[in-house]
């Protein structure tokens, strides 16, 4: 999922450097942090789609930290570094909030799949509201300002998908992988069109071009 973001919380200086180079040869966006307590700033600032957290790390440990941003709200996936195979350790791992973990060492290519997939469920998850609008996937519409929107099943699936990342640029191939799911459905002039007609219909809605990359909606 090129263009989303990670923060990599790791201890081992040199590890953390070739994850970092490693996933953003793979399009992804990384801010990373070598202790508990940066990683922990960094969230109060930033907003992530997935973090990779190291267990056993200092000032604050990677399940202590995690379980603090549960109890704050903090729903972002996570996926923990271990060097622990016990599965009284692994199970701690889940009941703090993690989502997945990868036993140390690892090869990056399952690294880069486990990734992949826990991002894949994530963006499949559709928040209920999102600023002034309100979203129901089950009868397929959007609501702004609670006012329903006349949209059609495009207008809707690209409204939703900028909503998905609010605040955030989203690249125009992850638009049309988003919206159309084929190349050769979208295009950029394709998408300019659904961008305009959706400005008709929420005109005091910024969604700003971001040149030589896609498109942000904010709220």
């Amino acid at each position: 999922m090129s263009n989303s973001s990670i923060l990599l919380v790791e201890d081992d200086t040199l590890l953390c450097e070739s994850l970092a180079d490693m996933l953003e040869e793979e399009g992804y966006c990384v801010a990373s942090a070598v202790n508990g307590e940066e990683a922990l700033e960094l969230t109060f600032h930033n907003r992530y789609d997935l973090y990779i957290l190291d267990i056993n790390l200092p000032l604050l440990d990677g399940l202590t930290l995690l379980r603090e941003l549960r109890q704050a709200g903090d729903e972002t996936p996570a996926i923990f570094l271990t060097s622990h195979s016990k599965a009284e350790k692994l199970k701690e791992g889940f009941l703090s909030g993690g989502d997945d973990y990868i036993t140390k060492p690892f090869e990056n290519e399952e690294l880069l799949l486990r990734i992949h997939a826990l991002l894949r469920r994530s963006l499949a998850k559709v928040p209920s509201s999102v600023g002034d609008f309100l979203i129901d996937t089950d009868a397929m519409q959007i609501s702004y300002k609670n006012t329903p929107l006349q949209l059609s099943k495009t207008e809707y699936n690209l409204l939703l998908c900028l909503l998905r990342h609010a605040g955030k640029p989203v690249s125009k191939e992850q638009i049309i992988e988003e919206v159309w799911h084929d190349a050769s459905s979208g295009s950029d002039g394709v998408i300019r069109v659904y961008i305009n007609r959706l400005k008709q219909y929420i005109p005091d809605v910024s969604i700003e071009n971001i040149r030589g990359i896609g498109y942000k909606l904010v709220c």
